[in-house]
């Protein structure tokens, strides 16, 4: 700081616009010289409080602050830094749950389309063992129904016959064998 202000002194006092002056430039009557000497003083009250170590100072202060400020600034870029790697894991970790519970519920959605389809095969086929047993059922009373009509038919066409071939002593003769053959099982 002192060689600043040995240079700034010496430059002041070998200003070329003092020497273009008329008449003797240390007089009180010349401007340049009065100019000269106010900035002289005005600088030597400067360094006699010691503004310069002062700005100094301040100037420091300002860097260490600025400084202080850039390593806090790191260390948040770092911590976000940080907090963003944990977040993308935790994305790319959900997205890959996510993938799982899809391909899962794709796999159970096939196994229930293709219980589904078992279900509806067995089901199917009970309906059909079902009809063939209704069919077979009234296939069954349609025959019986059938052997009952003709049945009917058969007795009532016999009867008709006998009782026009039959006379009313045959007639007796066939009531005293039915008894007699009820009497010998019964007894």
């Amino acid at each position: 700081m002192r060689k600043l202000t040995t240079v700034a002194a010496l430059a002041a006092l070998s200003a070329t616009p003092a020497f273009a002056a008329s008449g003797p430039f240390f007089s009180l009557g010349n401007t340049d010289f009065i100019v000269t000497l106010g900035f002289i003083l005005f600088v030597a009250v400067l360094f006699y409080f010691k503004v310069p170590s002062i700005l100094a100072g301040m100037l420091d202060k300002r860097a260490d602050d600025i400084k202080s400020e850039l390593d806090e600034a790191r260390g948040l870029r770092e911590e976000a830094q940080t907090v963003l790697a944990s977040y993308e894991r935790k994305q790319k970790e959900v997205q890959e749950q996510a993938a799982r519970i899809v391909e899962h519920a794709k796999s159970e959605a096939q196994a229930a389309a293709d219980q589904a389809k078992v279900d509806l095969e067995a089901s199917i086929a009970r309906r059909l063992a079902a009809a063939e047993d209704q069919i077979a059922s009234a296939e069954a009373a349609a025959v019986k129904e059938v052997r009952d009509q003709a049945i009917v038919v058969a007795i009532s066409a016999a009867r008709d016959v006998i009782s026009q071939q039959m006379t009313a002593a045959q007639a007796n003769k066939l009531i005293d064998a039915g008894i007699t053959e009820v009497d010998a099982k019964l007894h």
